[in-house]
């Protein structure tokens, strides 16, 4: 279903761009624990939309879609939970640029899944951005690796962030196509609270007791890049292919780098603003569209 937005798509997606560029500075302020970040982010979200999700029949909706529909929402939400949990985590063991730069490699992954599941193959060109790509994704982690092994480490989980990215995007416009925003979002989140709960008792992370500045942060982080940065883009998926949303968000690295200079006094090395360079060259190459 394809009806008509209010609001041109391109301009919610500026506004989403801005607001997730902010998601890795308010993080570095926060001192809890990177699971409880994630989680708090997830659970007020889910404050924040519970009425709208109400007021519009959300419950009967949800018993509409049937068991196997309704499970699918509750795999993207443990998606979701994955990939909060590890990139989150990965901020504070590697620098923001380095972070933000290898969990925005999302539109390979897309390009890889889109191939085998979807039928969308890939061309040369795709392949050639691949390729392009993976270069400066090597150069950056050679080069935090010759830093410390901490930001290696700190670099693959936000790989692994990235990956669940691409999954998360895909599943959200799969099911968007035929649901309303907070019909989709609102169990998606639930799930991905529930789970990131589970990872916050399993790793001993105290559930409370954080002082008043931490939770002032946790609204923030949820107000901002979750609900006006995931939230939006999420309404977006109705009305733009993933790939070209998950290209998008490629102006986060950006915005996050700009943002960890001038408030964080966090300077990319030349290596990093190498590799970030080639590897979104390559994302450009393989995710532009013509049509």
């Amino acid at each position: 279903m394809n009806d008509e937005p209010r609001v041109h798509p391109n301009l919610v997606m500026l506004v989403s761009i801005v607001a997730v560029s902010t998601a890795s500075i308010l993080i570095r302020w926060s001192d809890a624990p990177a699971v409880i970040i994630a989680m708090y982010r997830m659970l007020i979200s889910v404050a924040l939309l519970l009425p709208f999700f109400i007021r519009n029949d959300g419950v009967a909706k949800l018993k509409e879609l049937g068991a196997r529909n309704v499970l699918g929402l509750i795999g993207v939400g443990v998606v979701l939970a994955i990939h909060f949990a590890s990139w989150i985590t990965s901020l504070g063991m590697t620098s923001v640029a380095s972070s933000v730069i290898f969990v925005h490699i999302d539109p390979i992954f897309v390009a890889i899944v889109s191939h085998f599941f979807l039928k969308e193959r890939i061309n040369g060109r795709i392949l050639a951005g691949i390729i392009i790509s993976l270069v400066g994704v090597a150069i950056i982690a050679i080069g935090d690796a010759v830093v410390s092994e901490a930001s290696l480490r700190g670099d693959l989980l936000a790989l692994l962030g990235g990956l669940m990215l691409g999954i998360y995007l895909l599943g959200g416009r799969i099911f968007r196509r035929n649901l309303d925003l907070t019909t989709y979002v609102v169990p998606v989140y639930i799930s991905a609270t529930l789970v990131l709960i589970l990872m916050s008792l399993l790793t001993g992370a105290p559930l409370t007791g954080y002082a008043s500045r931490e939770y002032l942060l946790f609204f923030i982080i949820a107000l901002v890049p979750m609900i006006f940065g995931h939230t939006l883009y999420n309404w977006a998926l109705r009305y733009v292919p993933a790939p070209v949303v998950s290209v998008s968000l490629l102006g986060e690295p950006v915005g996050a780098s700009v943002l960890a200079f001038f408030l964080l006094n966090e300077v990319p090395s030349g290596q990093v603003l190498l590799g970030g360079v080639v590897t979104l060259a390559g994302i450009l190459l393989s995710s532009y569209r013509s049509e």
